[in-house]
């Protein structure tokens, strides 16, 4: 069973009543990357690719202009799913609207982070920093264990 945005929202910070959803959480823009260098996915482990961030178009609207290509969106957000939980995030649909599409993974129980989407841009778009780009929904989910890998408090403070 889905949750309800209210639940959601109790496990996202910082989060706006904006934000909110009826099923969800919205997240929001905070930079975008490129990857520069290539990666590897073996058997015995990962590398991720150089990446870099682009630059601002516009400093003044803080946006990005973005071409056609495959983009890193960072998410503003810190997400914690919560045990007896799996999380999803979609893209909304003004990105769609807009020819670009949002691919991300099975966010599972017990991970906590800024995390990342791919962005597939087929047309021309202007992303403004702090846009609402995605909605995070939580459903119940039976679960052995709790996440423990190497993407575990991405790109958050470190606990004293």
């Amino acid at each position: 069973m889905y949750r309800a945005g209210s639940f959601v929202a109790q496990h996202i910070s910082p989060v706006t009543d904006e934000q909110v959803q009826p099923n969800g959480v919205d997240l929001t823009l905070d930079s975008v990357l490129e990857q520069v260098e290539p990666g590897r996915i073996g058997r015995e482990g990962k590398t991720i690719g150089e990446r870099r961030e682009l630059d601002l178009a516009d400093a003044d609207t803080e946006s990005y202009h973005l071409e056609p290509g495959g983009y890193v969106l960072q998410y503003a957000e810190t997400v914690h799913i919560p045990d007896g939980h799996v999380g999803f995030i979609y893209p909304r649909s003004s990105l769609m609207r807009n020819s670009c599409m949002l691919n991300t993974a099975v966010w599972d129980a017990g991970y906590e982070g800024k995390g990342e989407g791919l962005l597939q841009v087929h047309h021309p778009i202007e992303l403004e920093r702090g846009a609402r780009v995605a909605q995070i929904v939580l459903t119940k989910a039976n679960h052995n264990e709790t996440y423990d890998g190497s993407y575990q408090g991405e790109r958050t403070d470190p606990t004293p």
